[in-house]
């Protein structure tokens, strides 16, 4: 089953918008051309599969716990030190994943570093 990605507003929504356009006029940074890449790859491998082992995807209890639904976290990259992360859930509508935070992931996890992550509403359909 595919899935219908949808995007968080307004922040995933803009952000998203905005590395499409600049990618396809060609005035994105070398830094925004790389994450349009990296999270346009993520994004299909969401679609297709949630699960897909190279997203290493997994629940974040303490999201889930503050925003009262199941908060999943997905790579973007791994082993470098500003790795990017991927937050999402499941809905609003059968079928359906919904994009609510792109972020470094936390510093230090075990003391509090989910804390300092704010997600976007759920929202509109890519």
């Amino acid at each position: 089953m595919d899935f219908i990605i949808r995007m968080g507003i307004p922040e995933m929504k803009e952000r998203w918008n905005h590395l499409v356009a600049g990618h396809k006029c060609g005035t994105l940074s070398k830094g925004e051309e790389q994450l349009y890449q990296k999270w346009g790859k993520a994004m299909r491998l969401l679609s297709l599969n949630p699960l897909h082992p190279s997203l290493h995807s997994h629940e974040i209890p303490p999201l889930s716990n503050r925003y009262g639904q199941k908060v999943w976290q997905s790579y973007l990259e791994n082993r470098t030190s500003t790795a990017k992360r991927m937050y999402w859930v499941y809905g609003s509508g059968r079928g359906e994943i919904t994009v609510i935070g792109l972020e470094p992931h936390p510093e230090d996890a075990k003391n509090g570093g989910y804390d300092k992550v704010t997600l976007s509403e759920t929202g509109e359909i890519i």
